[in-house]
């Protein structure tokens, strides 16, 4: 959606002047936010209808997760993401479709084809890393990514993002230590909502803010209010002009807000108080950032209802397209994870195949 002003070019209020950007980029912005809400959402509709299996949530991250990615350069930069990068990964190009598939398992899964659970977002044309289930190894993937491209000379920045309990692996010391030696264009962006599944923070951390701990690498550490969408763009910024010139790396934990269970299969009504519900709603970034549009005049009644039209239909779409798709074939479970197959690996009878009845073939 583009907003011109009278003369035809791109209108520029003087909220989306304070960051550098124009009107049109906010909406753009925006769009997003509710896109990941609205797809969010429906996942945990058709995990409760028992249509897909597992679901793991970034409500309560999404105005970090766009604001933060929205100064990186689309498919040139690399994103090694976490599992509730959903906002992330659709500002970085994967669409609903992309998603949905991931969700349903699908054959056409550009995640994995299928191969790993719901969740593990990755998109190789996006230049967008593939999730493993064991947390912060992206971690190393991302700096390693970094060290290529200072290698190549290549202007690429890698940034890697979780959340504050996947913070405190050995991983991510290795990795910092690391980047912050050879002063790779990396970005470590941490999204701390408080809780690692059902662990407070202040039974996971020995410090308020986990970027204090990047001064023992010598780096800069920022906090930001992960529920001020444009603060996160401005800070995130910063941070990658700064990798992309030969700065090094910068460590930014932003303050957010967990609005679901961690997952589809916890319940944190047992380890969290009704006063802390309601308290983390009230940092909901959707509501925050629709009302900061409205208020500085650009998201108008009629945008917020054309928007809500048309994300209503990429949702509808994206469940409809995944929910057609063909399942993965079971004979190629192990496909790409060894260089060739095993001799031994001949289809099964099933398999069509197979020299099951069904064609009387010969195994291959």
């Amino acid at each position: 959606m583009t907003v011109t002003d009278r003369g035809g070019d791109a209108a520029t209020s003087p909220l989306a002047a304070s960051v550098g950007l124009t009107d049109a980029d906010l909406l753009a912005m925006y769009r997003i936010l509710a896109l990941a809400r609205a797809i969010d959402e429906r996942m945990w509709i058709l995990n409760r209808a028992g249509r897909i299996p597992f679901v793991i949530s970034g409500q309560g991250h999404e105005g970090a997760q766009v604001g933060l990615a929205w100064p990186l350069r689309h498919a040139h930069d690399w994103i090694a993401p976490y599992y509730r990068s959903i906002a992330t990964c659709l500002a970085f190009g994967m669409s609903t479709r992309d998603m949905m598939l991931a969700q349903y398992a699908k054959a056409s899964d550009p995640s994995s084809g299928g191969r790993q659970m719901p969740g593990h977002y990755g998109h190789p044309a996006n230049h967008i890393v593939s999730v493993s289930s064991p947390v912060a190894t992206q971690m190393l993937h991302a700096v390693g990514i970094a060290l290529a491209a200072r290698i190549r000379k290549l202007d690429q920045v890698a940034v890697a993002i979780m959340g504050e309990g996947s913070s405190n692996q050995g991983d991510v010391h290795e990795a910092l230590n690391f980047a912050a030696i050879h002063k790779l264009p990396f970005v470590f962006i941490v999204e701390n909502n408080g809780y690692a599944i059902s662990v407070p923070a202040e039974k996971e951390l020995s410090v308020k803010d986990v970027a204090v701990r990047a001064s023992g690498y010598g780096i800069p550490g920022v906090v930001v209010d992960g529920t001020d969408v444009l603060a996160c763009y401005a800070a995130g910024r910063e941070a990658i002009d700064r990798a992309r010139s030969g700065g090094g790396p910068t460590l930014i934990e932003a303050k957010v807000t967990r609005l679901t269970a961690h997952s589809s299969d916890d319940q944190q009504t047992k380890y969290r108080s009704e006063d802390d519900l309601a308290e983390g709603k009230a940092h909901d970034p959707l509501p925050i950032f629709r009302a900061q549009l409205h208020d500085a005049g650009i998201l108008t009644d009629e945008h917020e209802t054309a928007l809500q039209a048309e994300i209503a239909a990429l949702v509808e779409d994206a469940t409809d397209y995944a929910e057609a798709e063909v399942d993965p074939d079971p004979f190629t479970a192990i496909d790409h994870v060894y260089a060739e197959r095993w001799p031994s690996e001949a289809p099964p009878p099933w398999h069509p195949a197979g020299p099951g009845p069904a064609t009387g073939g010969s195994a291959h």
